[in-house]
């Protein structure tokens, strides 16, 4: 498992915007269909909501790829 983390100057960042921005996924319609078909984890659970909002500390993963949000 590759292991990183992200710097977010905003309040939180969106699921499907954090996938593109920390380059696990190449397209947004590539994080959409990851995150549709419940292959994203937020914090260790599963999480199909795109929008969701993911806040620093918060610690995504797919794929065997996992980014801490700083």
């Amino acid at each position: 498992m590759s292991a990183s983390k992200i710097s977010i100057t905003t309040e939180f960042i969106k699921l499907d915007a954090l996938l593109k921005y920390s380059g696990l996924v190449g397209t947004g319609g590539e994080a959409k269909m990851l995150i549709q078909n419940g292959e994203v984890m937020v914090n260790g659970e599963i999480c199909t909501m795109r929008g969701k909002k993911i806040r620093s500390g918060d610690t995504v993963s797919v794929g065997g790829n996992e980014v801490t949000v700083a």
